[in-house]
């Protein structure tokens, strides 16, 4: 039978819910900018989610995002909720936790790819509450907005992550 580290399954589960915690607080409360009036919202909480997405597991950085995302717009944007665990948990996918570097290649272009995740959702979403003809113009253009500085502070933050070490030293035992 497998022995589990119970100091490493602690350390995944702390880390999910530290890190949900600042995606709430980068969502809805810092650079928390209301965009259109359909009650969307450019935030850079999905930087946190990005950079939980190179740091966990896959099922924890999807907890992070929907547990995140899901917080936030419960406390600022009620009607987005569900749409927002399904997208967030759906924009860690392109990334991977697996490599040494957070940087790699796969992890430079996985938030172009987050944002046609975060973009396709929020139309599909903005078209079944508000209908398909403003949809496509707001919701891609808040997208690429929020995407944008997500993905801008993400690189930033990866980059200074990496000269730090956090990855080697979050998960030294």
């Amino acid at each position: 039978m497998k022995e589990v580290n119970t100091n490493s399954k602690t350390r995944l589960i702390t880390l999910t819910g530290v890190m949900a915690a600042l995606t709430v607080i980068f969502t809805a409360y810092i650079f928390h900018i209301p965009v259109g009036i359909n009650g969307g919202y450019v935030h850079f909480g999905d930087t946190i989610i990005y950079l939980a997405a190179v740091l966990l597991p896959t099922p924890y950085a999807m907890a992070v995002g929907a547990i995140g995302g899901g917080i936030a717009d419960l406390l600022t944007a009620p009607m987005w909720t569900v749409a927002t665990v399904i997208i967030k948990m759906l924009i860690v996918l392109p990334f991977t936790s697996k490599k040494s570097s957070l940087l790699s290649k796969r992890n430079i272009v996985a938030p172009i790819i987050s944002f046609f995740i975060s973009a396709t959702g929020y139309y599909i979403a903005e078209a079944i509450l508000f209908g398909t003809k403003t949809a496509i113009f707001s919701a891609f253009t808040g997208s690429l907005v929020q995407s944008g500085g997500s993905a801008l502070f993400f690189y930033i933050a990866a980059i200074a992550f990496e000269g730090a070490s956090i990855k080697k030293t979050i998960f030294q035992v």
